[in-house]
């Protein structure tokens, strides 16, 4: 049986259900996991900056009232710009990446995972400062900062993963 064919450049393609993906789960390659749990937390930061800003309703917290406390804090706002619009910023270049780095005969490319890591890493460390400025220093819980503080974690678990793989492939072809 022949090997398959490359797609043209910047087409989409689809695996067949037959043939497990490279190295994901759930039926979706790591890149596309990171496209869609990206995806619902861009959704989530874009929520709760509408709701700062007044255009969202009523913010869905529970009783405990944390996320009014985390939301009006000093600590909500960094160098001037609300920390859920950096949220939804960032969660959407890292959404952008994935899907950009899964299409064609990029999905097997080095760089795109090599992006993810540098939107994601960083990330991680700005939600460990936003978590301890949460617990220590307002000594309050936020269960929406909680998901995303969960799925940015589980994103950098799943690069590392992507970046693995890539680092595999990369030197399966050097040799």
């Amino acid at each position: 049986m022949p090997p398959p064919r490359r797609p043209a450049r910047g087409r989409i393609t689809f695996r067949p259900m037959s043939q497990p993906p490279r190295n994901g789960l759930l039926g979706l390659t790591w890149r596309q996991l990171i496209a869609v749990i990206a995806m619902i937390n861009a959704f989530v930061a874009t929520y709760l900056h509408l709701w700062k800003i007044g255009k969202a309703g009523a913010l869905a917290c529970g009783g405990g009232g944390g996320c009014h406390v985390v939301q009006y804090s000093q600590w909500s706002w960094f160098l001037g710009v609300d920390v859920a619009l950096i949220g939804a910023i960032g969660y959407t270049l890292v959404v952008l990446t994935a899907i950009i780095g899964s299409t064609g005969d990029r999905d097997d490319a080095r760089g795109p995972a090599l992006a993810l890591a540098a939107l994601v890493y960083p990330a991680i460390l700005f939600t460990v400062r936003l978590k301890y400025a949460e617990f220590v220093i307002l000594r309050t819980f936020c269960p929406w900062c909680a998901i995303s503080a969960v799925s940015i974690t589980t994103l950098g678990i799943i690069v590392a993963l992507e970046l693995r793989r890539t680092a595999r492939l990369a030197s399966a072809r050097a040799a």
